[in-house]
């Protein structure tokens, strides 16, 4: 879909690709796109009976969903596991890579071992990554040196299970202390 496509073609294209697959959506958020803000694609959604509801300029966390889905198959994709394959197994049958899929099937024990070395390369790639990011968040770290007799606080996590005094909540203090 090209910018200067006319609204008809994008119609169609939501119709084919959104509305004939997962059915008509109770509400979209977009950016403020002209072809989403005209007048024909109001109209449209209005005779379909979806809200539209637009994104504040300059403010990408409005649509933070997508925008997490999509850092999240970026990262699968980067880790050479596209999603369909980590979840089926197999490479997805596609005109893109008719190619590379052949018909064989795998039965029985092939699969088992199939993927378990899929997992087995997921974990070590995704293992691989964690090292990365430390080594990159170990530059910046400084380390913390404590004499006997210094006093200091506590960092009590609600949610890893450390409580004072059996109370958890939003509201608790986040520090407990001093100690010494």
């Amino acid at each position: 879909m090209r910018e200067n496509d006319p609204m008809e073609k994008l119609m169609k294209l939501y119709m084919k690709e959104v509305v004939t697959r997962h059915g008509v959506p109770v509400s979209i958020i977009s950016d403020r796109d002209g072809r989403f803000t005209s007048l024909f694609w109001r109209a449209l959604h209005k005779a379909l009976g979806t809200r539209l509801d637009m994104s504040t300029a300059y403010h990408p966390e409005t649509d933070g969903q997508s925008e997490r889905t999509i850092q999240t198959l970026e990262d699968m994709l980067r880790a050479c596991a596209a999603p369909f394959e980590a979840l089926y197994g197999r490479k997805c049958r596609s005109p893109v890579c008719w190619a590379e899929v052949g018909d064989a099937q795998l039965t029985g024990p092939e699969i088992i071992n199939e993927t378990t070395e899929r997992i087995v390369q997921i974990k070590s790639r995704i293992q691989a990554a964690r090292d990365r990011q430390k080594s990159y968040a170990d530059l910046k770290r400084k380390p913390m040196d404590f004499q006997v007799g210094d006093k200091v606080m506590l960092k009590v996590s609600p949610w890893k299970g450390v409580v004072r005094f059996g109370k958890r909540g939003k509201l608790n203090p986040r520090y407990i202390g001093p100690f010494q």
